[in-house]
């Protein structure tokens, strides 16, 4: 670990850097599925999905960035290569030569759940070890995707 501004012991910084990583990898993995998404999506709702997963990944990828900074902030350091993240991330594989618009809706809402899943867990580390600093940046990455979930759920009721 590297020095840090920090007041909590090395030991929690530690366990809540590796954790943010974890986070990061899935973040970067999601990250690159909405982008296929966006990329290739068709269909009836065409218009209204493809500027919507564009903002999904500007917003993720922001997000990536904070917690990326915040590892490193504790002493820690970030990871996030394209096969570091294909070897961590918690997020199953995306079916590339999906074309369909419900089709990407359902896929994307689903590994926004596991990420979600894995925000939260991270988030319970970080109020263990007393980091609330970790704990409202994981707090607002919740609150954004857990819309974001509600909304492509929401598409594919009725």
């Amino acid at each position: 670990m590297y020095r840090s501004p920090s007041p909590l012991p090395e030991k929690a910084r530690a366990a809540i850097a590796e954790s943010l990583n974890e986070r990061l990898a899935d973040g970067l993995d999601l990250h690159s599925q909405i982008k296929v998404a966006h990329w290739n999506i068709k269909g009836p709702q065409f218009a209204s999905l493809h500027p919507l997963f564009e903002t999904f990944a500007v917003s993720l990828a922001t997000h990536n960035d904070s917690i990326a900074e915040r590892a490193v902030t504790l002493g820690g350091k970030a990871y996030g290569t394209s096969r570091h993240v294909g070897k961590t991330s918690r997020l199953p594989e995306y079916p590339q030569e999906t074309t369909r618009d419900m089709e990407h809706v359902k896929l994307l809402a689903e590994r926004i759940e596991v990420y979600l899943d894995g925000l939260r867990k991270s988030r319970a580390l970080f109020v263990e070890n007393g980091d609330s600093d970790s704990e409202g940046l994981t707090t607002d990455i919740i609150t954004e995707f857990e819309k974001h979930a509600w909304f492509l759920r929401a598409s594919l009721e009725g």
